[in-house]
Parts: structure tokens; sequence; C-alpha cells
């Protein structure tokens, strides 16, 4: 190759692009999903249950030139002052501390006193100038779209957003448009992961997440948020997965909720959360679920720490 053309080549080359974009808002806002359908696949357990996200999710998406590394985030926790709600809110100001952007998401049409909460906390962590995206997520329930005009109206006086962006997450040109905008916004630099990353959580960690979603859909509101799941066994075996599990409860009452008459109920946590976890990790696997019962354990920060929580 001519010298020349080679240096044509190397100027002519797109610089990669990378950066980390937090995604908060109140409980049940749809963070989760949006995560999930940003990457392309799923990295965060969703239910109609508040505090379904403990712990700060990382999903990757790279397309072209840019790498995103999106971080969930648990919903801000403004109405219990347990240690688990305490904990919660600390990894929503400790992700916050790090990202290069923010996306801000609410119900289309829609702004409560918990999302003028989790506003208020993104004014005060002083982001510097670091643009925060107004994302008014579920468009899809908006009944009249000319009811947005004043709605939009009125989050513009709230804060000086980069971008107002309506979508849903169940449609993918959504999402499409959404990292489009998003792609200038992130710093020139290289990417942090491979290509093919979609995570930086270990299939450990995604077992007990999977089984804490099914724990939570099939007890719907009669178990109390004050459970949680604890891997006790993770063996990998070639195309084997052998995973044992303890779901821990506060009370006498709630283990029998979570067993079920005849232990049905528990045989179906187990069974849906197998079979999930057999597509995600593409692997067998052998799961044994167990209920132990710890009274005060969401409310004891020695416990929180041995359970994962940061």
């Amino acid at each position: 190759m001519n010298p020349e053309d080679a240096s044509t080549d190397a100027h002519d080359e797109v610089p990669q692009r990378c950066g980390l974009v937090a995604i908060v808002g109140r409980p049940n806002v749809g963070k989760s999903t949006l995560l999930n359908a940003l990457v392309g696949q799923k990295v965060s357990i969703t239910s109609n249950k508040a505090q379904t996200t403990r712990h700060r999710i990382t999903g990757i998406r790279t397309v072209d030139e840019a790498q995103f590394v999106f971080v969930d985030t648990p919903g801000f926790q403004t109405r219990h002052g347990a240690a688990l709600n305490r904990t919660l809110n600390r990894t929503v100001q400790g992700v916050l501390a790090d990202v290069d952007a923010v996306l801000f998401v609410v119900e289309a049409g829609r702004f409560g006193l918990d999302d003028a909460k989790v506003l208020g906390l993104l004014q005060n962590e002083g982001l510097q100038g670091k643009p925060v995206f107004l994302i008014a997520n579920k468009l899809d329930t908006v009944q009249r779209r000319s009811d947005l005009a004043p709605w939009l109206k009125g989050m513009q006086e709230r804060h000086n957003f980069a971008e107002f962006v309506p979508l849903s997450a169940q449609k993918k040109a959504d999402m499409d448009k959404l990292l489009a905008i998003l792609k200038p916004y992130l710093p020139e630099q290289h990417w942090f992961y491979e290509e093919d990353a979609l995570t930086d959580r270990s299939e450990r960690f995604l077992a007990s997440e999977i089984i804490r979603e099914k724990l939570f859909r099939l007890t719907g509101d009669e178990l109390p948020y004050a459970s949680t799941v604890v891997i006790d066994k993770f063996e990998e075996e070639g195309n084997l997965r052998r995973i044992a599990a303890s779901i821990v409860v506060e009370r006498d009452a709630h283990k029998g909720m979570i067993i079920g008459a005849g232990g049905e109920r528990l045989k179906r946590i187990g069974s849906e959360s197998r079979q999930e976890l057999e597509t995600l990790m593409d692997a067998k696997v052998f799961l044994e679920l167990w209920v132990k019962v710890r009274s005060g354990w969401a409310d004891d920060e020695e416990h929180l720490r041995s359970y994962g929580y940061e």
C-alpha cells in the first residue's frame, strides 16, 4: 500500500465513543424494561412490585463506533427509612458521581411527588453540566398526544433538559432513535468492553436476580418487599450449572406464602427460574431452592453486606 493511502485511511477512521449513562427514576417507572430494550436482551429483572431492582446493573450496547454502557439503578426510595432503602439510595447516588449522561425516566404526561424528589436528587448531586435527558416512557398509554405539549412546557421549566425523548420501550424504532440522540454526547475514548458484551454481571448474580423476579411475580402483592435471594452454591461443569439458592424472608408466615399449598408455589418459582436460566445461559441447569427465615435482615447493615448489597 502507498504510504499516502495508509495515512488517508487512518485519518478517515471514525474515533470510538464510549460513555456511562445512568437510568434513574422513581420505582416502577419502567427503568429495567428500558435497559433490557436498549441492550436488546434481558439483563435486568422486571415486575410490578416496587424495589425490583436493588443493585447497580450494567447493560452494554455497541453500535458502529459507539459503545453505550447503561447503568440501571434502584428506584430512589422516598417512603421508608430502613437500612435496605438507605443502601439502595446510596447506590443511586454513587452511580450519578461517575456517569457521562443521565436518562431521567418518567411516565409520559405524569409528574408526581416521587418524580420530583428524584429530579431534586439530580439537581442536588451537582452533575456539573452533564446532560440529563427527559425520557417520557409509556407513550403508548397517552390517550391524546396534544396533552403532552403543556406537560412538556411544565417539565422544561423544572429543569434544563438536554433533550426530550418520548418513547415506548416496547418499540425497537424508539430504542434506535434514543441511541442516535445519545451518541454525540458520549466522550471520544476507547470502549470499556468487548464488542459483543451485554453485561458486566456474572451468571451467579443473574441467577439470583432471575429467581427473585419469579418470586416477586408469583407472590403478587402478598409478600412484603423484605425478601431476597442468596446463592449458596454455583458450580459449572461444562454445559451444566448446579445452583442451590436460599430465599430469605423475615417471618414464618412469609415462608408459608412462598412454599404454598403442598409446596406448589415454590415448585413453580423453581421451574420458571430454571427454564429462564437455561435460555439465558444456554446450558442445562439443576436448581435447588430453600426458604429461610432471618428476622430483621432488611434493617441490619451486616446482613445486607453479607447478602451482596453495596
